[in-house]
This record gives structure tokens, C-alpha cells and sequence, in this order.
């Protein structure tokens, strides 16, 4: 009986590795299987955090040397295709200074992946949107006196 559940597990793990790299392509498939940037940064100079209308939450952390991103992570509760575009959207924002973020769209972080599905685009607006609030806490933070 082992033997045949093994089986049907390996087939099971097939068909949905197959699935995914279909819907998100190689660069997604590769991301979803192997996340980057993912966690909570210690101390960082910016934070942004949103629930989309999807009921995923997305956070972005960022830290800043020299007024570019040094560090960039993610965390969410959501979906794979979450997981893709929050790691795709940390990335593209490591050496960024604050007027490169602010041009970080959805659009553009599905550029970046290359393909993904149609049903699923709204997680990559979320990522977007939650790193332009993490900028937006960090040109806060930068004004108000004493908060640097």
C-alpha cells in the first residue's frame, strides 16, 4: 500500500508543479518553489502593510544606506501567487532610491515575471501598493525631526 501512495503523492506533486509553471512561468515557478526575501526585517526604516480586497495582507521592509534600499523583505498571509510578487517586489526594490520606488507599479512587477495569471494580477497591484506605503513611512519618517 506504501508503495502505490508514494506513487500517487509523486504524480500528485508532478501535476502541480507542471500547473504552476504553466499559470506563473519559469522565473515564477522558480520563486514560488523558492521564495526570496521572505521575513520580517529587524529595525527597518520603512514598513508598509495592506490587506487587499482578495483578504491577503502583504508587509514590506525596508532599510536604507545612503538613501537607497539596502535590505528589502516580505511577509504574507496569502496565496502563492502573494508570495511571487512580494518576493519579485522586494527585490526590485533593493538599490532604489525613493523616486525609483515610487515608480514600482503592479504593471511593472508583472513585467518581471514574466507571465502570470489573469485571475491572480491583483496580488501583484497589493505588493506594489504596500511598498509605496513603506516608502511613504520612510518620507515621513525622514521629515519629522528627530525620527531618523
Amino acid at each position: 500500500m506504501s508503495d502505490h501512495f508514494d506513487a500517487f503523492v509523486e504524480t500528485l506533486q508532478e501535476q502541480i508543479f507542471d500547473e504552476t509553471k504553466e499559470a506563473f512561468g519559469e522565473a515564477g515557478f522558480q520563486r514560488w518553489r523558492n521564495p526570496l526575501y521572505k521575513g520580517k526585517l529587524e529595525n527597518p526604516d520603512a514598513h508598509g502593510r495592506i490587506t487587499g480586497s482578495c483578504g491577503d495582507t502583504m508587509e514590506i521592509y525596508l532599510k536604507f544606506k545612503n538613501d537607497r534600499v539596502s535590505e528589502a523583505s516580505y511577509v504574507t498571509d496569502g496565496c502563492g501567487s502573494s508570495t511571487v510578487c512580494g518576493s519579485f517586489t522586494a527585490e526590485m526594490a533593493i538599490g532604489k532610491n525613493p523616486d525609483e520606488l515610487s515608480e514600482i507599479t503592479g504593471e511593472i512587477v508583472l513585467q518581471k515575471i514574466g507571465r502570470f495569471p489573469k485571475e491572480d494580477e491583483h496580488c501583484a497591484l497589493l505588493a506594489a501598493e504596500t511598498l509605496q506605503e513603506a516608502l511613504h513611512s520612510y518620507l515621513i519618517k525622514d521629515n519629522i525631526p528627530g525620527e531618523k
